[in-house]
């Protein structure tokens, strides 16, 4: 809950003060969003580090604890580096790469040390449940941040966004602290323990993994493409939805907890279609509804209709969580059970370039249009009408997607720990 409380004043409520009110180039804000997506690589060295080199006699609790400690360090600065890349660009571009690194940085650490203390605890039989009650809560804190960061900000000033990060920071940080009181046991024997080897899980290895199968490159090409669109909006849909419709910041970080809604409604409608129409067919409802979001809200910014916007954001929620679900499960079901940790690996290698590239793109585009036009609602439109058209690529591929060429998984893990696993990434 309280590194899920740290996304939401970032992804949700900054990036849209600074590219609207303060009018910074869509491209820096997405490069300096997805910088925990750029740092993921460097989970499987944090969590085979914390294997070997326990602190105080704990292998998790301390690194937990200093993720933790450099997330809320970036949220509480963020606003303060956004102000000054407005004034001084190089100044702010330098303190805005420290900041946001140290929360990128701080969100792997915390993120690869909790889930590997989740998993120690819970065991193989506790594990559905601890994830499930893991994603509930996160997606829960989630939807109550947005909806109490969007009354501190209300009305907009410099000054109530800075305390409003100052105390969303702090909060969280006494959330976290209070949730790893006695978490984790100490004893000198886990110390002298082997560690876990991390070769299964490098990039290099997720790699051949991939390319050793012409049917798992053509999966992974398509998950990319798949996870570009639906990912690749995060950063422009809150300052698309103010610089078309006039909304306040309020409105505009409230989008946030009805993208919550939205995936809760998911979770629990995924499991009943999968077993009646089967996980292909769930895969492709998800993308033709996101696919119909992404037409309304470009459809919105032309004709200047709120509702159409709201419409567009429902079907693109409620598409994004089907889609997400189903194509985890159906990447499950090409895999072996020896296999499932590897390509689970290749799961978040995939969301994290898709991520990245996505972001990176999108604000590129919207900068660009924006700058040729002299309209920005023009430049978002085509960023949200090529997003649709990558849905629209993933989707014909999708028909080609051949499981039966793969080995059905015998051990596969529940619903909510396949979304769960999505969440990690």
């Amino acid at each position: 809950m309280a590194v899920a409380m740290t996304l939401v004043p970032i992804n949700s409520t900054l990036n849209r003060v600074m590219i609207k009110e303060l009018a910074i180039s869509a491209t820096l804000v997405a490069a300096l969003a997805s910088l925990p997506y750029l740092f993921s690589p460097i989970q499987v060295a944090i969590g085979s580090f914390s294997d070997r080199h326990p602190i105080f006699g704990l292998r998790r609790t301390p690194y937990i604890v200093i993720g933790l400690l450099l997330t809320v360090v970036g949220v509480i600065l963020s606003p303060s580096v956004a102000f000054l890349l407005a004034s001084n660009w190089w100044a702010g571009v330098a303190l805005g790469i420290l900041t946001f690194g140290a929360w990128g940085m701080g969100f792997n650490f915390a993120t690869v040390a909790y889930l590997s203390l989740a998993s120690e605890i819970s065991g193989e039989e506790g594990r559905g449940r601890t994830i499930a009650i893991m994603w509930f809560m996160m997606i829960t804190s989630i939807i109550a941040t947005a909806i109490t960061l969007s009354r501190m900000v209300d009305p907009y000033t410099p000054e109530a966004l800075v305390r409003a990060f100052s105390s969303i920071g702090l909060f969280a940080l006494l959330l976290g602290l209070i949730g790893l009181v006695r978490l984790e046991t100490r004893t000198a024997r886990r110390a002298t323990l082997p560690a876990p080897t991390a070769e299964g899980q490098s990039w290099k290895v997720l790699f051949g993994a991939i390319l050793e199968n012409r049917h798992a490159t053509f999966f992974f090409v398509y998950l990319s493409i798949l996870l570009a669109a639906l990912l690749g909006q995060d950063i422009l849909l809150e300052p698309f939805a103010g610089e078309t419709f006039g909304m306040t910041v309020r409105e505009t970080t409230r989008i946030t907890s009805i993208w919550g809604v939205c995936v809760l409604l998911t979770l629990l409608i995924a499991g009943l279609l999968e077993n009646r129409i089967g996980k292909r067919r769930v895969a492709g409802l998800g993308g033709w509804l996101a696919l119909a979001g992404f037409s309304l809200i470009s459809l919105s910014g032309v004709m200047l209709n709120l509702g159409v916007f709201y419409s567009g954001v429902v079907l693109l929620g409620l598409g994004t969580g089907l889609s997400t679900v189903a194509n985890l499960s159906l990447m499950l079901d090409m895999t072996t059970a020896e296999k499932v940790g590897l390509f689970i690996g290749a799961w978040g290698m995939s969301n994290a370039i898709s991520r990245l590239m996505g972001s990176l793109l999108a604000g590129a585009v919207r900068d660009l249009v924006a700058g040729i036009s002299g309209s920005a609602v023009l430049g978002y439109v085509v960023v949200f009408s090529i997003l649709g058209t990558l849905m629209l690529v993933s989707l014909l591929m999708l028909r080609q997607v051949n499981v039966a060429a793969f080995r059905q998984q015998q051990d596969q893990p529940s619903l909510v720990e396949r979304i769960a696993i999505a969440s990690e990434a």
